[in-house]
């Protein structure tokens, strides 16, 4: 449903994304600013949306956003009207805002802005982009009446603007590691202790495998609120592409060992809201999971008549799961056992790390930059990688992202890896599109 926008339907896409861009760059320069006062204000003037939708909150290191795409996927297929909030978004600011799985529509999206940007108070301290953005999800969901809301937290928990909903039907935690410890705290505790902060009073909170001290911590957060806790085991891989959880049996399309336990936290989830009588059948979850889409996770892509595996693996935690996954292909599928890595990363991430669960002796290494972002020195990459890995087969850096693929591709007759970025794989999707809706250009996806 639209909002009366009168801009012309001719218009393209394109410049509606200029638009979007055009309202929210004001609010760029603010950057991440934790703290809950400046979401409140706001939600207030646009008449408190967020206490009109009920919502699934859901926060963790990594993780968060297959949990979501679950949730989302199988509520829509129980008939649901099911709104979801993820970011970042890859190509589209309307990825961001879902309904019924669907992207919000592009002059919905800046309407929405729109009237967020008209109750903003320019005498005290300006809303950041997030807040924003967030402030147009809660009144898109209100406004859409829907039955409940998958929210995905952007960063950390206790102050995320994301956490302003009082009751959750339920909070997930899926993981804790040491990603974006400079705003969170130095120690896993410190972190658990900030995502921890979206359990509320007698909610049922779904925790998946965390480190002891990490767990101590939301437990002992938990009993204080008087919060069930559920710590669901990872679902059992029943035969390829199936899995099985509390006796339910349903398709697995997202790769990786890490959704044995990404699934279970979805499945899980679900099981409380049935014992709150909501009517979700098994039938459901089956066409739920089965139906689940969440791009640049893990994807299997044609570029160019290369085939490609992209994984947005931005932290040490998700490039082993990366890792174990390249690791468990057949013969077949990497065609050598030399891994081609194409990697951009930003600046602020843990580089030692991430190289040493990536690369092994043997493997090629193409380091490229990460375009419009604050991305890491690719000299220093490059030591990096040579102190970290001196056996690699090559290892060269790239002044661009398309320069190092088709070298990369022309050269190897193995497995091709884009990673270390979603803005690395948002970058290089928006700019290999072509005529077919939602696929990028000299790019498909393999299914």
């Amino acid at each position: 449903m639209g909002f009366g926008l009168s801009t012309p339907n001719s218009l393209t896409q394109q410049t509606f994304l200029v638009t979007i861009d055009s309202l929210l760059e004001p609010f760029q320069q603010f950057g991440v600013n934790l703290g809950l006062s400046r979401m409140i204000k706001l939600l207030e003037k646009l008449g408190n949306p967020h206490h009109r939708v009920p919502v699934i909150h859901v926060a963790g290191t990594n993780g968060k956003g297959s949990v979501c795409a679950y949730l989302s996927s199988v509520l829509t297929a129980s008939g649901y009207t099911t709104g979801r909030y993820t970011s970042p978004h890859l190509v589209d600011w309307t990825e961001r805002i879902c309904l019924n799985e669907l992207p919000i529509n592009t002059d919905d999206f800046c309407q929405l802005i729109s009237q967020v940007i008209a109750v903003i108070d320019g005498e005290s301290t300006s809303p950041t982009q997030f807040e924003v953005i967030t402030a147009a999800a809660w009144l898109y969901f209100a406004q859409q009446k829907v039955d409940l809301a998958v929210i995905e937290v952007g960063l950390g928990g206790r102050l995320d603007a994301t956490n302003v909903c009082a009751h959750p039907l339920v909070t997930v935690i899926t993981s804790i590691g040491r990603d974006h410890w400079r705003e969170l705290g130095p120690t896993l505790a410190d972190i658990a202790r900030e995502k921890a902060g979206i359990l509320k009073p007698e909610s049922p909170s779904v925790v998946g495998p965390l480190p002891d001290s990490a767990l101590s911590v939301v437990r002992s957060r938990a009993q204080a609120l008087n919060c069930p806790l559920v710590t669901p085991q990872p679902a059992q891989k029943i035969h390829p592409g199936w899995a099985e959880y509390d006796g339910i049996q349903y398709p697995l399309p997202l790769h990786g060992e890490i959704q044995l336990i990404n699934s279970a936290l979805a499945i899980a989830t679900l099981l409380i809201l049935k014992e709150k009588g909501w009517q979700i059948s098994d039938v459901a979850i089956v066409n739920g999971m089965a139906k689940t889409n969440w791009p640049g996770r893990m994807d299997w892509v044609i570029w160019k008549n290369q085939r490609l595996l992209i994984d947005g693996a931005h932290n040490p935690p998700a490039a082993q799961v990366l890792r174990d996954y390249v690791d468990s292909l057949t013969p077949s599928e990497t065609t050598t056992s030399t891994i081609t890595w194409v990697i951009g990363m930003l600046a602020t991430k843990d580089h030692a790390e991430i190289f040493q669960a990536l690369l092994h002796p043997g493997d090629k290494l193409y380091l490229v930059p990460v375009p419009e972002s604050n991305s890491a020195n690719l000299g220093e990459l490059e030591h990096l990688a040579a102190q970290i890995c001196p056996n690699l087969h090559y290892c060269h850096t790239y002044s661009d992202l398309f320069l190092a693929l088709t070298d990369a591709c022309m050269s190897t007759k193995g497995l091709v890896v884009l990673c270390g970025s979603l803005y690395l794989l948002g970058y290089f999707l928006q700019n290999s599109r072509d005529n077919f809706p939602n696929f990028p250009n000299d790019c498909s996806i393999v299914e």
